[in-house]
C-alpha cells in the first residue's frame, strides 16, 4: 500500500515547507514558465448546430491544428454532469483508511484502483495529484472491486453518465472518420468497435500552499484515441503552443476533448496528440474526471490501411496496445 497521499501531505503542509520531491526546477516551475494574462482559447464547437457539415469541419480542423478542443451543447444534462462531479469530490472526502480499501495492489499491471504515482519520472518527481482509476465500459472490462461503495449512489450515477456518453464518443468518431476521408462507421470499427475501453479517472489536485513551484501532471500526451474530460471551476489545464504553455479557457459545462497517441497513430498523423499539463491552486481543490477512450491491451494499432499508399507510407509501427502503454509508462521509445 503506497501510504504518502498527497491528499494528506497537502493537510499537512497548509502554511509550512511542502516535500522536495514535488518542486520542480526552473524550466518545469509553472511561475516561471506559463505564459501569464493569456487564456488560450481552444476551438469551441456547439454540437447542437443543426449544419452537420459545420461540426464537422470543426472537429476536423481542431483535430488537425490544436489536438484539443471543447464541445459545448453535447446533450449530457448539466445535472448528469454535477452528479458525476459530487460523488467523485464525496469519495475523495471519505476517511483515508475508507479510500485505502480501494488502493491499487502493490505489483498490479492495472491502472485500476485509488493512487498516486503512476508513472516514473525522469527526474524523480512527483506530480501534487492523488487519483482513481476504473473501467465503465465495455461490461466484461467493468471490475467492481474499484468503484467506490461509497457514496451509495456512486455505480447509478457513473451509469448514467456513461449512457449520455455513448452519443458523444460516437459522434465524435463519426466526425474524426469523415474527415480523413472514411467512411462514417470506419475509425470507430478500427479502433475496436464496441471492445473500446472506456477508462475512468478522477483527478484530486488539493490545495498546495507553493503552486508556482508544483505541477499537478507533468508534461504528457494522453495515450488514448480520445479523451474527454469534464473538469470542476478550478482552473488547471494547460496546453502547449508554440512551445509556450498557457492556461486553457474554463467554459462552463463544456466536455474537454483530447487527441491522443493511439489516434495520432491510426489516422498516419493527420489528427495530433495534444500536449498538456495540469497546474494547482493555493486556495482551492482542482478535480478534474477524464474518461480515456483506448483499445484493449492485446488489441494492435496502426495507422488505417486506407490512409497509406505509395506517397503516405506509415508514420508509426503497429503494435499491441499493452506494449504501447509499457513502452512509454516506463519512459521506452516506441
Amino acid at each position: 500500500m503506497e501510504l504518502l497521499r498527497v491528499q494528506t501531505i497537502a493537510s499537512k503542509s497548509k502554511n509550512g515547507a511542502i516535500p522536495a520531491m514535488f518542486v520542480r526546477s526552473e524550466t518545469e516551475q509553472p511561475g516561471i514558465t506559463t505564459v501569464h494574462g493569456v487564456k488560450l482559447e481552444v476551438p469551441i464547437i456547439d454540437f447542437s448546430n443543426p449544419e452537420e457539415g459545420k461540426v464537422l469541419s470543426e472537429i476536423m480542423e481542431a483535430s488537425k491544428e490544436w489536438g484539443m478542443f471543447q464541445i459545448v451543447n453535447h446533450e449530457i444534462p448539466s445535472h448528469v454532469i454535477s452528479k458525476l462531479q459530487s460523488v467523485g469530490k464525496e469519495f475523495f472526502e471519505l476517511p483515508q483508511e475508507e479510500k485505502e480499501l480501494y488502493a491499487k495492489p502493490l505489483g498490479s499491471d492495472s491502472l485500476q484502483g485509488y493512487g498516486t504515482k503512476l508513472q516514473k519520472e525522469v527526474n524523480e518527481k512527483k506530480g501534487w495529484v492523488d487519483h482513481l482509476f476504473h473501467i465503465i465500459w465495455p461490461p466484461s472490462s467493468i471490475n467492481y472491486h474499484f468503484w467506490p461503495k461509497n457514496p451509495p449512489s456512486y455505480r447509478e450515477t457513473n451509469d448514467e453518465y456513461l449512457k449520455y456518453l455513448h452519443g458523444v464518443v460516437d459522434k465524435l468518431f463519426k466526425s474524426m472518420s469523415l474527415g480523413l476521408g472514411l467512411e462514417e462507421h470506419e475509425l470507430k470499427k478500427a479502433a475496436g468497435g464496441d471492445d473500446i475501453i472506456h477508462l475512468l479517472k478522477i483527478n484530486y489536485y488539493p490545495p498546495c500552499p507553493y503552486p508556482d513551484l508544483v505541477l499537478g501532471v507533468p508534461p504528457h500526451t494522453d495515450m488514448s484515441y480520445i479523451t474527454i474530460l469534464v473538469p470542476n471551476e478550478v482552473q488547471g489545464l494547460q496546453a502547449s503552443r508554440d512551445g509556450h504553455w498557457y492556461d486553457v479557457n474554463y467554459v462552463p459545462n463544456a466536455l474537454v476533448i483530447h487527441i491522443g497517441d493511439q489516434m495520432e497513430i491510426l489516422s498516419n498523423g493527420k489528427y495530433k496528440a495534444v500536449l498538456h499539463r495540469t497546474t494547482v491552486s493555493k486556495e482551492k481543490t482542482r478535480i478534474s474526471w477524464p474518461v480515456f477512450l483506448e483499445p484493449p491491451p492485446e488489441y494492435e494499432v496502426g495507422p488505417h490501411p486506407k490512409l497509406i499508399n505509395q506517397d503516405n507510407p506509415p508514420k508509426y509501427k503497429t503494435k499491441k496496445y499493452k506494449d504501447y502503454a509499457y513502452s512509454k509508462l516506463n519512459k521506452i521509445p516506441q
